[in-house]
């Protein structure tokens, strides 16, 4: 009988398994470029998260955001403003190609290409090098959309009429009058209410006739004349329905 022929070896469950403790695992491949997610990488993203809401929430009580009168769908004079962080795109809708019978190119095509490939960035950059010199498509396509939406962004602001806005979204006084009345049925009829509004709050085009403080003989000479923005000749109508106007106009206060 040859020696170890017919041995068998059975496996004991009473004797327990080495276990390892649960430790991140060996990144010596990469020495000094790699480091544990769990948590090296994930505890400094976030302390940088925790720097960037306690600054925002110090900004936020420094300057409240301003409020605006309540949307009206009437006016057609209202120039409306998205946020600050949409207004690279406010402004791309501005040019020719991305505006008008392009307006798919602004809003679909050409931000779709710019987000999309962020979807690619890990399939066509997939070196393991950290250092920006050394991984030129992923540093040129950052600094290139970096410099377009900073651009953007900024052309945006300067190009904007700020006070005409600031005009056209100020909180104002309702009105307290009757919309049954003869004046007001004249100042539908005249067309006044394309510029003041019905409910003679004003807009970026006319100011508001709430609490004006005037005459019914000034309001009906600025009706014929003009003043400022608003041209003469502006009320076609009769002597009667002018004074009629004046009247109603001028006596309008707020609640």
């Amino acid at each position: 009988m040859h020696r170890g022929k017919g041995m068998k070896f059975v496996g004991d469950s009473r004797v327990s398994t080495e276990r390892k403790p649960n430790i991140p695992k060996d990144y010596s491949e990469y020495p000094g470029k790699t480091e544990a997610f769990w948590p090296n990488f994930l505890l400094k993203e976030w302390m940088v998260g925790a720097v960037f809401l306690v600054g925002y929430l110090c900004l936020t009580i420094a300057h409240p955001s301003p409020l605006e009168r309540i949307a009206d769908p009437t006016d057609a004079g209202y120039i409306p403003l998205p946020d600050w962080y949409f207004l690279f795109l406010y402004q791309l809708l501005k040019y020719s190609y991305a505006s008008g019978p392009y307006t798919m190119i602004g809003a679909m095509v050409i931000p779709g290409l710019a987000f999309g490939g962020l979807l690619l960035a890990p399939f066509i950059d997939r070196g393991p090098e950290r250092r920006p010199s050394k991984r030129p498509l992923a540093t040129g396509f950052m600094l290139l959309a970096i410099a377009s939406i900073f651009y953007l962004t900024w052309e945006s602001v300067a190009t904007h009429d700020w006070e005409a806005a600031k005009a056209q979204g100020e909180i104002v006084a309702e009105a307290d009058f009757d919309k049954e009345s003869d004046g007001y049925k004249i100042y539908q009829d005249k067309g006044c209410v394309s510029c003041h509004g019905d409910n003679m709050a004003g807009g970026a085009a006319a100011k508001t006739l709430i609490d004006n403080g005037l005459a019914p003989d000034k309001i009906a000479d600025i009706a014929k004349n003009g003043q400022n923005t608003m041209p003469p000749g502006m009320f076609k109508g009769t002597d009667e329905e002018l004074k009629v106007l004046s009247e109603f106009i001028s006596g309008i206060k707020s609640k």
